[in-house]
């Protein structure tokens, strides 16, 4: 009998569960979870503008990204920008059509984590929070090849 993977287990419970979640706010948007994760992925982190960027960072296929984007943009939530700088690449920004949609996906992601951390004391979330920090500096270093 294969051994559980805490991390994995946690990792994937995580992932169905904000799923379960989405999914009726989804069901009303008529939007697929992919397109509303985009949409929210770009509205919380601004640094990020394009389509290899969701790539890359959100390690969705491509060919999703592309198809929920074009949705995005047909439906009048995202338009395409060209960088001035590189003819190449194209910022995917929201628009004000869009913003209704971001404030409830936000609100929604607020009360996803409000459960999530349930139950779970102020001091027990420092050290968790202190515990991320620490690894997240040990894997920069890591990557930076000094660890």
């Amino acid at each position: 009998m294969r051994e559980k993977n805490p991390s994995m287990e946690f990792a994937n419970k995580t992932a169905l569960a904000y799923s379960a979640v989405c999914k009726p706010l989804c069901q009303e948007l008529g939007l697929p979870q992919t397109a509303f994760d985009i949409l929210l992925f770009l509205a919380n982190n601004p640094t990020y503008k394009t389509a290899s960027d969701i790539v890359e960072v959100r390690h969705i296929k491509a060919n999703l990204v592309s198809v929920n984007v074009d949705k995005l943009v047909h439906e009048g939530l995202l338009t395409r920008c060209p960088v001035p700088n590189d003819r190449r690449k194209t910022e995917l920004l929201c628009t004000e059509k869009a913003q209704p949609i971001i404030q409830r996906g936000r609100a929604l992601q607020e009360a996803f984590f409000d459960r999530l951390l349930n139950g779970i004391d102020e001091a027990r979330l420092n050290v968790f929070y202190g515990t991320l920090e620490q690894m997240g500096r040990n894997l920069d270093k890591i990557l930076e090849g000094e660890l």
